[in-house]
């Protein structure tokens, strides 16, 4: 089913040093399926195309063609705190989505109409930096043994809330 653009929340997806390209193509295909408007790529994430141009294959077979109809960015990682004081001067609500002493669970979140949602690294998470710059951490809740999701089943998870 398809929805018009007035009905679609503006949501920006922030890729904080995600190491996995299969990863990446996945978080764009469910990006595009959830209507992200932009994906910025923070640090060694790694980007569909490559300085020179080229095309990850790995993101191009993960993300179904998703990588070219979503725009993306890559950032340097020292310049991450730059792009959210920007989005927040846009009027997005920056949300890492993290489990920390001060998260909220997903279940109580209402997002805002334009929200950046930051997922981090599958091993050590968000950056404590942009924890720290964030409106808001939010945390899926884990019933089972297991402390985490693989970091794009929790974005899809997190896109479609």
């Amino acid at each position: 089913m398809l929805v018009s653009p007035d009905q679609l929340m503006h949501k920006i997806v922030i890729l904080d040093n995600i190491r996995s390209a299969h990863n990446v193509g996945s978080i764009f295909r469910t990006a595009d399926g959830a209507g992200a408007e932009k994906i910025y790529l923070l640090g060694y994430t790694p980007a569909p195309r490559d300085r020179f141009g080229r095309v990850s294959a790995e993101i191009a077979k993960t993300s179904l063609g998703a990588s070219e109809t979503i725009p993306w960015e890559c950032v340097n990682t020292e310049d991450a705190t730059t792009l959210l004081t920007r989005l927040k001067a846009d009027g997005f609500e920056v949300v890492a989505i993290e489990q920390t002493s001060e998260s909220i669970s997903l279940q109580n979140f209402v997002p805002q109409p334009k929200v950046a949602y930051i997922f981090g690294n599958e091993i050590d998470g968000v950056s404590a930096n942009l924890i720290k710059e964030a409106d808001i951490v939010v945390e899926i809740p884990m019933l089972g043994m297991k402390e985490s999701l693989n970091v794009s089943v929790s974005a899809g998870i997190v896109l479609f809330h």
